[in-house]
């Protein structure tokens, strides 16, 4: 059997058993063995319509950045005398500082009942549910991260905010992808894309769930958007050389593994596009012509 045949049954199990969505922040390429990073926070930035509060989120906040012990101290001393609305800002303080200590089942309570106490602040409530959510993808939790979005969803479409609109659906996505839900979860992306058409990250993932399931000619175009928007990016260079081997394009999954290795020559991304290179093999010589003879 030729090279590509080979190439492409070895590398369509790792792409069936992988799946896109490895972890939370992820962005879907089909690593052998999923590398865990931390996932992307969506920004706490509160309501705007109540000032000394906001004043006061803001520097519970600032606190997080210093470390996350000193925003759980603020967060904790703040929550002491807090009710209502300002316990739910302390409580989405709280939730923060774990996020970055990398508490995701703490971050996840913390946000959760921070909601309990947001009342009819619909922005409020939406980005706590999101958080919660997102916490939630972070420990594996694909069925609480879902029962956290979905109402989350609700709110900030009624908000008609496409900044909360579009990280919700892709973390729905996430999430419907690890309970096996693909059909739900491709609905979630083409709805990220319509609320975030200028960001990358929805059209990468969503060419990798078209590849997943054999749509290579739809994965082609939407990685070609993707690259589009970000030309210089590992996550979707790692991507469109799987979607070219497949494809049938082996010169064109070297190059773009090539390409990852020169921008992120010492990441994880780096270490597999090594990989699938080794399997690869060195580049076909092209031959030289012939040299001309007399007659």
């Amino acid at each position: 059997m030729p090279l590509l045949p080979l190439l492409a049954a070895a590398l369509l199990p790792l792409v069936a058993q992988v799946g896109p969505f490895t972890a939370p922040g992820t962005t879907g390429t089909p690593f052998p063995e999923p590398v865990r990073r931390p996932p992307r926070t969506r920004p706490a930035t509160p309501p705007a319509a109540r000032p000394a509060e906001t004043a006061r989120l803001r520097e519970c906040l600032a606190a997080v950045e210093e470390s996350a012990a000193a925003g759980q101290d603020a967060a904790t001393a703040w929550l002491a005398g807090a009710s209502g609305h300002a316990a739910a800002e302390a409580g989405l303080c709280l939730g923060t500082a774990r996020v970055r200590g990398e508490d995701w089942a703490g971050a996840e309570q913390a946000f959760l009942t921070a909601l309990g106490q947001a009342g009819s602040d619909r922005l409020l409530r939406a980005r706590l549910g999101a958080m919660a959510g997102n916490a939630a993808l972070a420990r594996g939790a694909a069925d609480r991260a879902l029962a956290a979005l979905d109402p989350a969803r609700t709110e900030a479409k009624g908000l008609a905010d496409p900044a909360l609109i579009a990280p919700i659906a892709l973390d729905r996505a996430r999430a419907l992808v690890a309970l096996g839900r693909q059909v739900e979860a491709g609905a979630a992306l083409t709805e990220a894309r319509g609320a975030a058409p200028g960001e990358s990250e929805p059209w990468l993932l969503s060419a990798t769930l078209a590849r997943r399931q054999g749509r290579l000619a739809e994965a082609q175009a939407l990685i070609e958007r993707a690259a589009e928007l970000r030309p210089v990016d590992p996550d979707i260079g790692l991507e469109a050389g799987v979607i070219a081997l497949l494809a049938g394009r082996a010169e064109a999954a070297r190059k773009s593994w090539e390409s990852v290795i020169r921008v992120a020559p010492d990441s994880p991304l780096a270490e597999t596009a090594q990989g699938y290179l080794a399997q690869l093999g060195p580049a076909t010589p092209v031959a030289a012509p012939a040299p001309a003879t007399g007659r």
